[in-house]
């Protein structure tokens, strides 16, 4: 089954390297068959290449940001992961049959909640409960692709798109490394990691707004460039003013390949207010943000997407970090249904967003060629 091919008129660095990915990802997948089924059908193996070193952007603040305090050691005898800093790179020290877990709480107000410990969580994996050994509450760095509608509808909205995304990245993390992509019925990485705003805003003014949407392609694609991150919690936000047109791929094999251990969770924004089939629209980005999770948002007007930014930035930096050694070994391999409770005293019911499941054993596509 062929994949995704990357062409287009660009001729600069980072749209040669996603299509030396594509090529090397989709030569992977005919030599390996994954033997699990996805929906009732057999389904290819996400590709597993290996990655090269890629050098840590630097991590002075840009204007706009204020440079976060380094994290507090956790207490003695405890089983806190211990984060230390390898050559300006943030490091989470994990065992190696762990499955680390990033979860939001919420109220019945969707209010975050960010008073729990790690006695009020509990975690379920294939409906047994497992035992915690490692619990953070911090805000972490993370690596964050930036996917964005270039199609034709979406010429009009770039603007105020491109500056609710600057504004995502001047909320976060100051540590965070981030990428672009840009899509119509192709996709480009316009700007590989960093933490440059002037890169990142030059990247999202690479506008050619037209043709088709190949939405989980660029979803496909931008996943796999994970492999080049430094750091372990992985986010995807995306912009589409659309339905998937013009991808490969179905949207049941895209979110397979979202389920990875260690897979991103995805944050969606959906223009769809003018979308000539917005209910499918609609359920094809709840379910993949639900499934890795996400959230997928649904604003009524153009104008509350720089709003939604800055509340994705704000739920991101305020998870729990959750590990659990599972007790059905990863070598058996197949997928995990995952559902964490919180259950403090003095809370009413509470809400865990956290990704429902993941294939064990299996890891993001890796490229020898950047």
């Amino acid at each position: 089954m062929p994949g995704p091919d990357i062409t287009g008129p660009r001729n600069d660095r980072a749209g040669s390297f996603f299509r030396v990915l594509s090529y090397a990802i989709w030569a992977a997948i005919a030599a390996s068959l994954f033997t699990q089924t996805f929906a009732g059908q057999p389904v290819l193996n996400p590709l597993y290449l290996q990655s090269q070193t890629v050098q840590p952007p630097s991590t002075q603040s840009q204007p706009g940001q204020t440079q976060s305090p380094p994290p507090a050691s956790p207490p003695a005898g405890s089983n806190q992961q211990q984060p230390s800093s390898e050559n300006g790179t943030f490091v989470i020290r994990k065992d190696v049959d762990e499955v680390l877990l990033h979860a939001t709480v919420v109220d019945d107000k969707q209010h975050i909640v960010t008073d729990l410990d790690r006695g009020d969580f509990s975690v379920f994996e294939d409906g047994k409960s497992q035992t915690i050994i490692s619990f953070r509450h911090e805000d972490i760095p993370v690596s964050m692709g930036i996917v964005i509608d270039n199609s034709g509808s979406m010429r009009e909205k770039r603007a105020k798109v491109n500056q609710a995304a600057l504004n995502l990245v001047r909320a976060s993390n100051p540590q965070d490394e981030v990428f672009v992509v840009n899509f119509n019925d192709e996709y480009f990485l316009d700007q590989d990691f960093t933490n440059d705003l002037l890169k990142l805003k030059e990247a999202l003014e690479k506008i050619d707004a037209r043709g088709g949407t190949a939405l989980y392609d660029a979803m496909e694609a931008s996943a796999a460039n994970f492999k080049y991150a430094r750091l372990e919690r992985k986010i995807l936000f995306l912009v589409t003013d659309g339905e998937d047109n013009s991808s490969r791929d179905s949207l049941e094999q895209t979110v397979k390949r979202l389920e990875v251990e260690n897979g991103p969770a995805v944050y969606a924004i959906g223009l769809l207010g003018d979308e000539e089939h917005p209910k499918r629209a609609r359920k094809a980005l709840e379910i993949i943000a639900q499934r890795t999770g996400g959230i997928a948002f649904f604003p009524a007007t153009l104008d509350e997407v720089d709003e939604i930014s800055r509340q994705v930035a704000h739920d991101i930096r305020n998870q729990y970090t959750i590990g659990y050694k599972p007790t059905n070994p990863r070598a058996t391999g197949g997928f995990r249904q995952i559902r964490v409770e919180a259950k403090p005293k003095g809370h009413k019911k509470l809400v865990v967003r956290t990704k429902t499941g993941y294939y064990a054993g299996l890891q993001p596509a890796q490229s020898e060629t950047k």
